[in-house]
């Protein structure tokens, strides 16, 4: 798979917005996405990218929200996505938009 466990990169995110509330049943994607992008591993590859967690006690739905360093965002709702699925869709978009990474391949 694109995104293995503990090979988040997020060279080209500015920042990463999720917020959820922890009492419905439909979290879990959200609170384990959340937990891989704020690993210090993850972390590491840009110090600069900032992870807000904003939990509500609304019953709205999980939400995930990253903007990129071009401006560019993608907006996902946890509700109806796995983890894995969640971090393939952001390194897939992050690798696109790195320069290096596109030499690699």
């Amino acid at each position: 798979m694109a995104a293995s466990r503990g090979a988040v990169v997020l060279k080209t995110v500015k920042k990463i917005a999720v917020q959820f509330c922890p009492f419905e049943s439909n979290v879990r994607s959200t609170r384990e996405f959340l937990f891989m992008v704020g690993s210090d591993k993850a972390r590491s590859s840009n110090m600069n990218c900032e992870v807000v967690t904003e939990v509500k006690h609304d019953r709205s739905e999980p939400l995930i929200d990253i903007t990129f360093l071009d401006g560019e965002r993608l907006v996902m709702k946890g509700s109806k996505l796995t983890t894995q699925e969640m971090l393939s869709a952001l390194q897939t978009r992050c690798n696109a938009k790195d320069p290096q990474a596109k030499d690699k391949k």
